[in-house]
């Protein structure tokens, strides 16, 4: 955590306060913000959010970037500048990838940003997976069939939303929803947010806000204890169905849906 020690110090001395007047700012020990800032401990979340706002910059500014004269806050627009990422590594310094199962998925929409919670989550990792920071989250119901209910999806942390594109699965973390699997339908907008949709199409496709996304990690593979069975012969039922399904997109598409 050696960018959170070098970055409080630059900053503090930037706003010419001495340890011990930062201390008195953030209400703690003079003796902790030296361990601050010789790496010897780390702030907890709480602290870290404190000593972000009063430097006017974010959480994820603060731990991950490398803060001096020639750094620059990124523009408030951008959605990156909102999140926080907290991660764990193995005894050989590379990124685990954490389990989030279904049980844990309320949980995660408080502790996703909290180093402390995401250390005590289940964590693994996978040879081709060795590159970029990845997460494991259980998927629940059957809107993403033939994805069955169960099924964990290995994501990849999306930094910039805007990359997404259209057809690609994500795992959207959000205030109202949760943790959801869908498909990415529309080009991420900040003012509007961004459309999913299920593959499943008895579920209606659904526009989520920015100000509600929490995070997203974009599918990269799944794991499943259910193996693939053979596709069934169509039935009369199946095909009427089929069409019924084609009809109605075809109405939505002519009212411009």
């Amino acid at each position: 955590m050696g960018r959170i020690s070098d970055n409080l110090k630059y900053l503090r001395k930037k706003k010419g306060l001495t340890q011990q007047q930062f201390a008195d700012v953030m209400e703690i020990k003079r003796s902790l913000v030296g361990a601050y800032e010789e790496d010897r401990a780390e702030p907890k979340y709480d602290l870290l959010k404190k000593i972000a706002e009063y430097f006017e910059i974010s959480i994820d500014d603060f731990i991950n970037e490398k803060i001096n004269d020639k750094w620059s806050p990124k523009p408030k627009g951008d959605p990156s500048n909102l999140r926080v990422l907290s991660i764990t590594l193995d005894n050989n310094d590379r990124e685990n990838i954490e389990f989030v199962n279904v049980k844990a998925s309320a949980g995660y929409l408080n502790g996703y940003g909290d180093p402390e919670y995401v250390a005590e989550l289940p964590k693994f990792s996978l040879p081709m997976f060795n590159q970029g920071t990845y997460r494991a989250f259980e998927i629940k119901g059957d809107s993403m069939l033939p994805l069955p209910s169960g099924s964990i999806i290995i994501a990849e942390y999306v930094e910039n939303w805007n990359n997404l594109k259209i057809g690609d699965t994500a795992v959207i973390v959000s205030k109202n929803d949760g943790v959801v699997y869908k498909r990415i339908a529309s080009k991420f907008k900040p003012e509007k947010g961004i459309k999913l949709s299920s593959d499943n199409q008895v579920y209606e496709p659904y526009t989520i806000v920015t100000e509600d996304i929490l995070e997203i990690w974009q599918a990269k593979a799944f794991i499943s204890t259910e193996l693939p069975q053979p596709t069934p012969e169509p039935t009369m039922e199946s095909l009427t169905s089929m069409m019924a399904q084609m009809q109605k997109s075809i109405v939505q598409l002519q009212q411009g849906k």
